[in-house]
């Protein structure tokens, strides 16, 4: 069940990514909901993701707190 999380907040992340305020919101929803290893994941997955998307990397940040 857990695994299927995961995936969907990457999901909601990718359609979402058009935005950055909304983006954070979502990062900080999932943040709150996920397994602190799926965090670990999610935050390597968001590196990736993000390479190429400025806007979106001080969302990052969101991780830390």
């Amino acid at each position: 069940m857990s695994r299927l999380i995961y995936d969907y907040t990457k999901s909601v992340l990718e359609r979402v990514s058009f935005d950055s305020k909304l983006f954070r919101k979502e990062l900080e929803k999932a943040i709150k909901v996920l397994l602190p290893y799926e965090v670990e994941q999610l935050t390597e997955w968001l590196l990736n993701f993000t390479k190429e998307k400025p806007e979106l990397r001080q969302c990052l940040l969101s991780i830390n707190k």
